[in-house]
């Protein structure tokens, strides 16, 4: 019996053998009533924020709230296409404007696309009519070309040096066995002659331009041939000698022994200037080099006609003394009849051939005993 019998809160006094052994709270079970209620509450929000009718189902809600949306996204692009700038249309020359179909923006289309796809390729009349910087070895960065260069400078130097110490016999079997070393010599010749102020083989090719039609001049350690190459179409004979031959201008031949021209030398104390000559000139242009370099001042006497011209060109700092020199190749059967030193890198000589007497072995000995008046050009070790 419950102490207070109130309708609504009597409690049990034993708990029903349900929920003696049930500790779960158990949720409360909604009416039909109450779920109805819901549904009428929840329609009427929706209808107040997205203005739906009131018999409108989930499905068309779904695609009014996305219709909104499209249409602000469409005047979105509309407002954009405004700012965009109107194209220029092509009138023709009757005045009417070609009307912009779609299969015309297609194309214009197609033709960007390709134009984009090779913007990266020469212009027009570029490649085809303007010809390509050569490069002598592709694909090397610019460290390494510069190591190259180096290389090769030292390469020259090596060389140099040592065919102004060793016999000129000893520098044609050099350049026989290796023929590659004749063409690095060269070519850091050339490489080096960039640098300097001025070159004798420019200086004689303007002075030797003014001689006579058919002048013959013998070139001694021609190298590569420059003063044949300038002054044969000018009507001038020039023959070119050198360690090794080209094929083409330049004839194999020991400039310090012996040269493949005819001239005789005196064959008694008479003094005379030899018989059966050709040369008119005979150009030594820095090509005094050979420990044995007096034998081809000898050779230029052999092959002059009587009163011939030698002309040479010496680097500045060879010389122990000018004079020296001088008194050398007066020796041999030379006159003095110029010198020019203005340059700071070269001296200039011009001699004429004159008579002389026979030489003999102890005398020749002795002269070329006084080669060392021109010292060999060597370079300081890095």
């Amino acid at each position: 019996m419950a102490l207070f019998d109130v309708p609504g809160w009597t409690v049990p006094t034993e708990p029903t053998p349900a929920q003696a052994g049930s500790k779960k709270r158990k949720r409360r079970q909604h009416s039909p009533d109450d779920i109805q209620s819901a549904q009428a509450n929840l329609d009427k929000l929706v209808r107040m924020l997205g203005h739906v009718p009131p018999d409108s189902d989930s499905r068309p809600l779904k695609k009014k709230k996305k219709k909104p949306r499209a249409e602000v996204s469409q005047g979105t692009l509309e407002s954009r296409k405004v700012e965009v700038p109107t194209p220029v249309v092509f009138t023709p020359k009757d005045g009417t404007a070609r009307p912009k179909t779609k299969a015309n923006r297609q194309h214009k289309g197609s033709k960007n696309s390709k134009s984009s796809s090779t913007e990266k390729l020469d212009p027009p009349g570029l490649s085809s009519e303007l010809p390509l910087p050569v490069q002598e070895k592709p694909g090397l960065t610019p460290l390494q070309k510069h190591m190259k260069q180096n290389l090769g400078g030292a390469h020259f130097r090596l060389i140099n040096e040592k065919l102004y110490k060793s016999h000129s016999a000893e520098a044609i079997e050099m350049m026989k066995k290796d023929p590659k070393v004749f063409r690095d010599y060269h070519d850091g010749f050339r490489h080096q002659v960039q640098s300097w102020p001025s070159n004798p083989v420019s200086h004689y090719i303007d002075e030797f331009s003014r001689h006579p039609p058919k002048t013959v001049i013998a070139d001694l350690g021609c190298g590569d041939a420059a003063l044949a190459k300038a002054l044969h179409p000018k009507n001038l004979n020039v023959l070119s000698f050198d360690l090794l031959s080209d094929g083409t201008f330049v004839v194999e031949a020991d400039i310090c022994s012996r040269l493949p021209l005819p001239g005789s030398e005196p064959l008694s104390v008479e003094r005379t200037e030899g018989e059966g000559q050709i040369v008119d000139v005979v150009v030594c242009a820095l090509s005094l080099m050979s420990t044995n370099w007096p034998g081809c001042i000898r050779e230029a006497w052999r092959i002059l006609r009587p009163g011939g011209e030698l002309r040479i060109a010496e680097v500045v700092s060879r010389f122990t003394a000018a004079e020296d020199f001088v008194s050398l190749v007066r020796d041999v059967g030379f006159k003095l009849k110029k010198k020019d030193d203005r340059n700071t890198h070269f001296t200039l000589f011009q001699f004429k051939k004159v008579a002389r007497a026979t030489i003999l072995d102890q005398e020749w000995s002795a002269l070329l005993s006084r080669g060392g008046v021109l010292k060999p050009c060597e370079y300081k070790r890095r």
